[in-house]
């Protein structure tokens, strides 16, 4: 039987096998997609400063380079993991699993899918298959509970039954209990009565110390408005995730000004079909001296932080200033290809500018700007 568990004061929906067919079985057509990494082995030079983890990292972000799609592993300051999205259906979670076990990772606490389009939830039978049976297992699975008519959808809920894992749906003002750190769900919103799957993206912030970080799946720009107004300043995150992989229906002027991110991070291809990121999105980064870090030259990027700074590292050593983006080359998209550290930035009250820079080749430019204050205390 499939359980789902819903936070809050909703009503606990037990789903048995039965009702699934009143969600939908047809089979979405879903055709390949831009590469999304090769994982067969790392054949980069490697430097006398690259590794695997991040140096002194309390709390660690990884947006995995996983082509034209999103995966972040997370590890929280208590040593609890979270998973928020599993990368392409192509990829079967090869490169999300092979990433996670290269770096030790036994067990899942949380993983949290924003929507259940294949390029976000493609891996996550696979992963939990893997967990299940190979590791530790999964804790719990989060989502909006809106369905899609894909086979992907189906076999994550399969996956999902097949192994007792809890399920939770979830919305605005829950809150993942992860240790140590404040994990809030700003979307969707409470009885949203829409089943538009970009939408109703779970929107999650994470917030440590001075440092947040904040995850906006395919979100819209209809739905950033509607964000500001329900949580203003409340946004406001050292780094951001830039919906939609760097698409202009996303990432709107209104809704930057409110979260004021130090910087920004680009899930996408580097030969992207959809054009991502897109002009318009960088522009609006480097009006704003927001830094600019896109998978598609710098592969896997690894932010770490204390709670006072945040400390980038990435595969390759690329531009990050948004108007010279595209003037990088791709980077090595291996699982296992070692990261080295880029800069460290202050995201305290009384941020200023780039405060620790790695030496860099003359083709970079991180930290040209200076960094904008974000809320203090917890994150929130």
């Amino acid at each position: 039987m499939r359980r789902l568990a819903v936070v809050g004061a909703l009503l606990v929906l037990v789903l048995s096998a039965g009702c699934l067919g009143a969600i939908g079985v047809d089979v979405e057509t879903e055709t390949s997609s831009p590469d999304a990494g090769d994982s067969s082995g790392f054949d980069g030079e490697i430097g006398a400063n690259a590794s695997l983890e991040p140096v002194d990292a309390e709390l660690s972000v990884h947006y995995i380079d996983v082509g034209q799609a999103d995966a972040t592993f997370v590890r929280g300051p208590e040593n609890e993991t979270m998973l928020i999205d599993s990368g392409h259906w192509s990829d079967g979670g090869e490169v999300v699993i092979e990433y996670l076990e290269a770096r030790g990772v036994e067990r899942i606490d949380y993983v949290v899918s924003t929507h259940a389009h294949a390029d976000h939830i493609g891996g996550s039978a696979e992963v939990i298959d893997h967990y299940e049976t190979e590791r530790d297992g999964i804790g719990s699975v989060w989502d909006s509970g809106v369905p899609h008519t894909s086979q992907t959808y189906e076999d994550y809920l399969d996956a999902i039954e097949r192994h007792d894992v809890d399920l939770y749906q979830t919305q605005a003002n829950d809150t993942i209990p992860m240790e140590g750190a404040t994990v809030e769900v700003l979307n969707p919103p409470i009885d949203h009565g829409d089943e538009d799957l970009d939408a109703n993206a779970v929107v999650v912030r994470i917030g440590y110390g001075d440092a947040g970080f904040l995850f906006t799946g395919d979100m819209t720009t209809e739905t950033e408005d509607d964000l500001v107004a329900r949580w203003g300043s409340d946004l406001q995150s050292s780094i951001l995730q830039a919906g939609h992989h760097g698409s202009s229906t996303s990432s709107a002027p209104e809704f930057l000004d409110t979260v004021s991110p130090r910087l920004a991070i680009v899930s996408s291809a580097y030969d992207s079909q959809y054009g991502h990121p897109h002009e318009e999105v960088l522009a609006r980064f480097a009006d704003r001296g927001i830094d600019t870090y896109w998978t598609g030259t710098h592969g896997t990027i690894v932010a770490g932080t204390d709670g006072d700074a945040v400390t980038i590292s990435t595969v390759a050593d690329a531009r990050t200033d948004p108007a010279d983006l595209r003037s990088s080359p791709a980077a090595d998209a291996s699982a296992i290809a070692p990261i080295e550290v880029r800069g460290t930035y202050d995201v305290g009250p009384d941020a200023s500018a780039l405060i620790v820079p790695a030496p860099l080749s003359p083709t970079s430019s991180v930290g040209s700007q200076p960094a904008t204050a974000i809320a203090g205390g917890d994150g929130a």
